[in-house]
């Protein structure tokens, strides 16, 4: 980050966690999904800010949205270098070999 006084450099506040956990050992997996989505539909129904963008956004939402645009669009665009990178992966890693046997962009 930069500190904003200074214009020097500084350490970002930032941290990162994650967990896992395995749903079905507290419900099942159907249940949970049904609840969490009666959750989030609750939440995004919720009355809006006035001044608000007039919508509540959950987690994920605009990345998927914006996944889901790039898709109509085509997909993402990759450099030469990085098709080249990811084609030599492949090819060293037979796992990846069988799943992406091609990729779109070879001929």
């Amino acid at each position: 980050g930069v500190d904003r006084k200074t214009g020097k450099k500084k350490p970002m506040p930032l941290g990162h966690y994650f967990l896992a956990i395995d749903i079905e050992s507290l419900c099942p997996e159907k249940e949970f999904r049904e609840n969490a989505g009666r959750l989030l539909r609750a939440l995004r129904e919720s009355r809006k800010s006035p001044i608000g963008p007039g919508r509540i956004w959950t987690a994920g939402e605009k990345e998927y949205e914006a996944q889901l645009e790039r898709e109509t669009q085509g997909g993402i665009i990759l450099t030469k270098a990085l098709q080249n990178q990811m084609i030599e992966l492949r090819d060293k890693r037979p796992d990846l070999k069988h799943k992406y046997e091609k990729f779109p962009w070879e001929a």
